[in-house]
């Protein structure tokens, strides 16, 4: 199936998952068709996510499971990233830290070499707390997090979205909890997710030298990462952004309905 310009002027693009991919456990319109173009035609492929609720082995799984081929070196997650920025920062003298996470941005933070002291007397003396959004979210965690970064804990957030698409309506996303955290202590956390730069280039990173887009379904954090990164970016409107907004996303080269309208020649 043949390609839009637009796509064919690109030797990578980066596709964000939630909003962009699927929604929920739905691939959006036609998106299987349109990974699978790229793919014919050469294009190289990373997938780029804010979502730390999974690890990388998980996100390949479902990508599989939703009836796209993929590779565990296309999918590029936040977890990964923070656990790349912690292991830089912190992992030479086994940090201790607060995780507000999901099991596998426990292990992205236990493999970057520190150690989780979380329900521990400890707790409230770690020098790092990791917050990523997750299903089993509860008050002790906030509180942990909250007493840490008060008493001078560096905050890091694995992602600013405040919500995520789900076919019933926005979930709360990371963005939510670390905002609690920080209004809750004072302080201001480091986002190491879209729209900073370090997922975007460790996807580039991957993907080797060429002209790359990046598809995303937000105009703060996927727009804004391309920018941070250096690259183009587009914005398709399956996910978080209403057609109304839309007109704000002056920096996209391109602003289509679906992942498919953008990719696949009519």
């Amino acid at each position: 199936m043949a390609l839009t310009p637009l796509a064919a002027s690109y030797d990578h693009l980066l596709l964000d998952l939630d909003g962009c991919v699927w929604v929920g456990e739905e691939p959006t319109e036609r998106a299987r068709e349109a990974v699978g173009a790229l793919r014919a035609e050469g294009k190289g492929i990373a997938f780029v996510t804010n979502d730390g609720r999974f690890s990388p082995e998980e996100h390949v799984r479902k990508l599989w499971r939703l009836g796209f081929q993929a590779s565990l070196e296309e999918v590029v997650t936040v977890g990964a990233a923070l656990q790349f920025r912690l292991a830089e920062r912190y992992g030479d003298n086994r940090a201790a830290a607060v995780v507000v996470g999901s099991p596998a941005l426990h292990r992205h933070v236990e493999e970057a070499g520190l150690r989780i002291v979380n329900r521990t007397a400890f707790a409230s003396r770690a020098e790092v707390v990791a917050v990523g959004a997750h299903d089993l979210f509860d008050y002790r965690e906030l509180r942990e997090a909250t007493q840490a970064a008060m008493r001078g804990a560096t905050l890091f957030a694995a992602g600013r979205d405040p919500t995520f698409p789900m076919p019933d309506g926005p979930w709360p996303g990371t963005g939510a909890v670390v905002a609690a955290i920080e209004v809750a202590a004072g302080v201001v956390a480091e986002n190491v997710g879209k729209p900073a730069a370090p997922i975007v280039h460790a996807a580039l990173d991957r993907l080797g030298p060429g002209r790359a887009l990046l598809v995303g379904d937000r105009v703060d954090s996927d727009l804004g990462a391309a920018t941070s990164g250096g690259i183009d970016g587009a914005l398709v409107l399956t996910g978080a952004t209403a057609p109304l907004v839309a007109h704000r996303a002056d920096k996209a080269v391109a602003v289509r309905d679906s992942l498919a309208d953008l990719v696949l020649a009519r």
